[in-house]
């Protein structure tokens, strides 16, 4: 924890805005085929993953490598743009009334990509661990909930 030190990530943040940004919408506005409303047949799962998911945002915001200059453009960061750009792709497709299993991996493991390589390209590696346990829990909420069953 040497290397670390708290203080304020603007990347961080904006990630995690542009990632939370459809949810948002669809919170508002919800879909014509809105199957993500259903009851979750993983509940203990999805807690877990909330847990994660305030632990990681939390570290990738407020923890920040002593060493870390300005974000780049690298091969990781550029993964992350395209995850995003996944991600996107697949809330088109659910808006456009899709929901096979394809687009709901386009929901659930490009954030989680983006998450993942982010933290990489940051050196953070204190928000890993949680950003690995969110992203399991992200990905078998969705085969359970809307993949295996279907």
């Amino acid at each position: 924890m040497k290397s670390y030190k708290i203080g304020f990530s603007v990347w961080g943040v904006l990630l995690f805005l542009i990632i939370m940004v459809p949810t948002w919408i669809w919170f508002a506005f919800p879909a014509p085929n809105d199957i993500l409303r259903a009851e979750s047949q993983t509940e203990l799962t999805d807690t877990i993953a909330s847990v994660c998911q305030i632990l990681f945002i939390a570290a990738l915001c407020l923890i920040v490598k002593q060493n870390c200059g300005p974000l780049k453009p690298t091969p990781l960061i550029t993964g992350v743009m395209g995850c995003i750009v996944l991600y996107y792709a697949g809330w088109f497709l659910y808006y456009g009334g899709l929901t096979d299993p394809f687009v709901i991996l386009l929901l659930t493991a490009p954030p989680c990509g983006a998450f993942l390589l982010f933290a990489l390209d940051q050196g953070n590696k204190v928000a890993l661990v949680p950003i690995v346990i969110f992203s399991v829990c992200h990905l078998f909420y969705g085969i359970v909930n809307f993949m295996v069953f279907e």
